[in-house]
């Protein structure tokens, strides 16, 4: 793959936290929204350059320099950002913030389908390892950690078995709404309520006995 890169290290600087002049959030959003709409153009992520998005946006390539080391960290900042926030702590309780979790799956699974630049986004990175692995360090990892974290709590809260490993519970709990959001693509988002049914179905299986 082709990259617009300064630096050959592509892993590390992506995942490195950026420093240098303070930014200009005009710049910076003239810079998303060109590359948003590069793509919505039908341009794929393997043809964008920093040239060409410069250009889009009206900036010197300097200017996305300044703000990113390469052409691969830019895009993961784009993908996170039209994604929906993580959530916070509810304060109610490992089960409520479990469903709380399951549910922001579900309206990450709705933002994806109706929002083509990002279903576009997930299609393509899969063909771009070091964009797709640069996306796995600094935006799956620390999700699937803090899915993990949870999923402890809600061992040391009584609320899940103590005797199985958190990855597998961690799997049951999240597996289910992974599939519909990610492999099935007609499957029903739509009901505000799934998450809860999903998360209690689960449990009643799972708590301790």
């Amino acid at each position: 793959m082709k990259t617009d890169t300064p630096t050959a290290d592509t892993g590390r600087a992506c995942a490195a936290a950026r420093r240098g002049r303070p930014r200009s959030e005009a710049a910076e959003q003239a810079i998303f929204t060109a590359v948003e709409d590069l793509m919505a153009g039908g341009t794929t992520m393997s043809e964008l350059t920093i040239e060409g998005i410069a250009t889009a946006a009206g900036v010197g390539k300097a200017t996305i320099y300044r703000r990113w080391p390469n052409k691969e960290a830019l895009l993961v900042d784009v993908v996170s950002r039209l994604e929906v926030p993580m959530p916070e702590p509810t304060g109610e309780g490992a089960r409520a913030d479990l469903i709380e979790m399951v549910d922001y799956m579900r309206r990450r699974g709705l933002a994806k389908r109706s929002r083509w630049v990002l279903k576009a986004a997930f299609g393509q990175m899969h063909s771009l390892p070091e964009l797709h692995n640069a996306y796995r360090e600094r935006v799956v990892k620390p999700r699937r950690e803090a899915g993990l974290a949870l999923i402890r709590r809600a061992v040391d809260e009584g609320v899940l078995r103590a005797d199985l490993d958190p990855d597998l519970l961690g799997d049951l709990l999240m597996g289910p709404i992974l599939y519909r959001s990610i492999l099935w693509d007609d499957s029903d988002l739509e009901d505000p309520d799934l998450a809860r049914a999903m998360v209690d179905s689960v449990l009643q299986g799972l708590a301790p006995r």
